[in-house]
């Protein structure tokens, strides 16, 4: 049996988040629980302590904040204003004026596809890279491939979620994985 790995982050903070989200069960699809932060988003007093708490623990560390689509984008744009650096995004494909790379990842079935604007990413930039979800870890690895080509060095990947049985993580072994809540 392996045991899911500990947050990243203080007890409180974790709580907060776990306090926060909401469980429905058979969505979107029957047999999966999917875990919903819109009450978090929707509570700005717990929204403003979750950007606090991670500013305060990448704050020194990092040049710029790459968000995933779409949520990370939610959790990227605060954190980078908090921290008066930048905001890189990553996104789907096709949904960048070019020029753009991109990178092809496996879904359960089929492929997907993130792209990057290779000019947002300064050389030498210490980049944290940050999504609502870590599942199977694709669009994670995806982003560290593009974040690298263009230039930049991640110094993180940080998660609000993580669902550890998925085992997202050995997509990312050797990259430091901060997960505010481990399911």
């Amino acid at each position: 049996m392996t045991t899911a790995p500990a947050s990243a982050f203080p007890a409180e903070l974790t709580d907060l988040v776990r306090d926060h989200v909401r469980e429905i069960p058979n969505f979107p699809a029957p047999g999966v629980l999917f875990r919903d932060i819109t009450p978090l988003l929707a509570d700005g007093e717990a929204f403003g302590s979750l950007v606090r708490g991670l500013a305060e623990k990448y704050d020194g560390t990092i040049d710029a904040v790459a968000g995933l689509e779409s949520r990370g984008f939610i959790l990227a744009a605060p954190l980078a204003l908090q921290l008066s650096v930048g905001m890189i995004t990553v996104r789907k494909a096709g949904r960048l004026p070019g020029p753009v790379i991109g990178v092809d990842y496996a879904l359960e079935y089929g492929t997907a596809r993130m792209e990057l604007r290779p000019e947002t990413v300064q050389e030498g930039q210490r980049v944290l890279i940050i999504d609502d979800v870590l599942a199977t870890g694709g669009t994670g690895a995806a982003a560290v491939e593009l974040v690298e080509r263009s230039g930049g060095e991640v110094v993180a990947l940080a998660m609000l979620l993580e669902l550890a049985a998925l085992r997202g993580r050995t997509k990312l072994e050797g990259y430091q994985v901060d997960s505010v809540l481990v399911y």
